[in-house]
């Protein structure tokens, strides 16, 4: 029998989102969500920095908000559900934020998708596309 030892043993380079997590990231999940109004997203806009003091977000939280770093606020609890409000705001869409998590262009990222649709594996796809960053920059 293949896979990891531990159910809730994350993949390398991946964070966990379980109970700690949600905790953890309460205060920007909460944020987050509240970017289903229109009127919040452009009060994010007008004053980032007073509606990100608003949730009371940690300074890891505030710090990956400041630098656009979705991966930074996966690292501090946020759950990629909510977080895609927030990453369209910053222009980017799920594609992009795969792209960051799995370390290749979003064009490679979406040849990617089309190869796990074609039937192989996520594994086999991710190596592929990993090589083809290697060659080709």
């Amino acid at each position: 029998m293949s896979g990891p030892q531990n159910a809730s043993e994350p993949i390398p380079g991946t964070h966990l989102f379980d109970g700690n997590a949600a905790a953890k990231g309460f205060e920007l999940n909460a944020m987050c969500y509240s970017f289903n109004d229109a009127a919040n997203r452009q009060a994010f806009l007008d004053d980032e920095e007073a509606y990100c003091a608003k949730f009371h977000l940690t300074p890891q939280q505030r710090k990956a908000v400041a630098e656009r770093s979705v991966l930074g606020m996966i690292a501090a609890g946020g759950n990629i559900y909510y977080l895609a409000k927030l990453a369209g705001i910053f222009g980017l869409n799920v594609q992009d934020v795969g792209s960051m998590q799995t370390g290749v262009s979003v064009d490679n990222f979406k040849a990617m998708l089309l190869a796990q649709g074609a039937g192989q594996t996520y594994d086999e796809a991710h190596d592929a596309m990993i090589e083809k960053e290697k060659v080709h920059g």
